[in-house]
């Protein structure tokens, strides 16, 4: 069977060319021509389609309403473990396609492998491996005290061969370890360049959606901590989840930055073990196990990570600059909106640390993004201004506006909730989030509406 014709694109200008050239003849780019290959006509596309003959999941093609589109129940896949069905938005959903990308030796495989047994009792599932052997892979199953029996194992790179395989075995879960690994013989490039991996991703989207098959693609990292492979990558997929770790922690965190089908920034927390990854059911007590009381320059923060509320310690470390120009590092939280604050808090409460060294951190590696961690943030950096610590039993949330007003944050009501259930008897809050707001039995509301009425609630 004759290969596909392919031709090289420019990245810049679009510009195409019969040859790969280091830089581009039209606009004078360097290495921004890509292969991509070229459409063979109606009668591959008939062949194409001749492939896939009988499976699901083919639509006609024609304009319709809205009104009259039939809304199906979206099954979804349970996969047993509640943290990953939980970022997954309730579980796999048939014919999804989801890229998991992370550090090296950070779970992902592991994760997968247990994914794949906890399906293997009710649904078939094939697990492809590009970068390990059959061995290795059964390896770390006995390690992980797997049910090996019922796991299945495909030591393939070629995607045409791969979806020839899945295609003949028909599995609920495919899950492709990795993507980088994967190849498409009708390319000229190598495996893991951008035309590989759009093409390989390509075929496996339409083969997911044509068969209602769930697939779950391995992506590599680069050094930056992005997806390595084009952009396009992760538009393609339908979730992208982030395996995330502390170096030297046993803890692993799952976050969603993109879910088609749930919501986005959703957290799940595992714990790595000798057998493999556990899930952990309380984060906010993982997260202040190894808080000190009495400690200055602590505040427990409620947080909001999806639909999950969390409590986790800021700490702030201030101290005279030895240098001229006083440092700003911040770990887990947005070092320019820092500087922000502490160009409020100078301004309307006359506390300046223009001349101290200022040093933030999220304890437990987590990354904070969302504004409810302004008052919070303040707080620790003046309680290791003053050495004074914050009490023990106080947990804090709410936005700092630039004149000084402390604004609401969604779930004010949940927040509080969250906070009661672990014990803490104060909750200094935004003054509209208290408003109609019942206080738990033994829990005390400390409204404010400014940041000085809020450091006024402490004195």
């Amino acid at each position: 069977m004759a290969k596909a014709k392919s031709q090289y694109l420019c990245g810049d200008c679009g510009a195409s060319q019969p040859k790969w050239s280091g830089q581009c003849s039209e606009c004078g780019a360097w290495n921004t021509l890509t292969e991509v290959r070229l459409a063979t006509g109606p009668v591959a596309a008939a062949g194409g389609a001749s492939r896939y003959a009988g499976m699901a999941g083919a639509a006609a093609c024609g304009v319709v309403r809205l009104d009259q589109v039939r809304q199906h129940r979206q099954a979804r896949l349970q996969i047993g473990m509640s943290e990953l069905d939980r970022v997954l938005g309730g579980g796999l959903v048939h014919g999804s396609v989801t890229l998991i990308g992370g550090d090296p030796g950070i779970g992902k495989s592991t994760l997968l492998l247990q994914v794949m047994a906890a399906l293997a009792a009710s649904e078939t599932c094939l697990y492809v491996t590009g970068e390990e052997s059959a061995e290795q892979v059964a390896m770390r199953a006995r390690r992980l005290q797997l049910p090996t029996a019922s796991l299945n194992c495909l030591t393939e790179t070629s995607i045409e061969r791969i979806i020839e395989q899945a295609a003949a075995s028909k599995p609920a879960l495919l899950i492709i370890d990795s993507i980088q690994t994967i190849y498409s013989e009708a390319l000229q490039s190598a495996p893991g360049s951008v035309s590989q991996v759009r093409d390989a991703c390509a075929q496996l989207v339409r083969f997911a959606k044509q068969t209602d098959c769930a697939v779950f693609l391995v992506g590599h990292v680069t050094k930056e901590g992005h997806l390595a492979g084009p952009r396009v990558l992760e538009h393609m997929v339908d979730t992208v989840l982030y395996f995330e770790s502390d170096a030297g922690s046993r803890f692993r965190v799952i976050r969603a930055v993109k879910n088609r089908f749930g919501a986005v920034n959703e957290l799940g927390v595992f714990a790595m073990t000798d057998g493999g990854l556990r899930e952990v059911s309380n984060p906010s007590a993982m997260f202040l196990a190894e808080r000190q009381a009495a400690v200055a320059g602590s505040c427990v923060l409620v947080t909001r990570e999806g639909t999950r509320p969390l409590l986790v310690e800021v700490q702030a470390l201030v101290d005279t600059a030895s240098a001229g120009h006083p440092r700003r590092v911040a770990v887990g939280i947005d070092a320019q909106r820092i500087n922000m604050l502490l160009a409020v808090l100078h301004r309307h409460a006359g506390i300046a640390v223009h001349d101290q060294d200022v040093y933030m951190n999220v304890a437990g590696g987590l990354r904070i993004s969302e504004t409810a961690s302004d008052l919070a943030v303040l707080l620790a950096v003046l309680s290791s201004l003053r050495n004074r610590p914050l009490p023990d039993d106080l947990a804090v949330f709410g936005e700092i506006g630039l004149a000084g007003e402390l604004r609401p944050v969604p779930n004010g009501e949940e927040r509080v909730k969250a906070a009661s259930g672990q014990g803490f008897k104060r909750i200094l809050l935004p003054h509209a989030n208290q408003r109609g707001l019942k206080a738990p039995a033994g829990v005390r509301l400390l409204a404010a509406a400014s940041l000085q009425q809020a450091l006024d609630q402490l004195d």
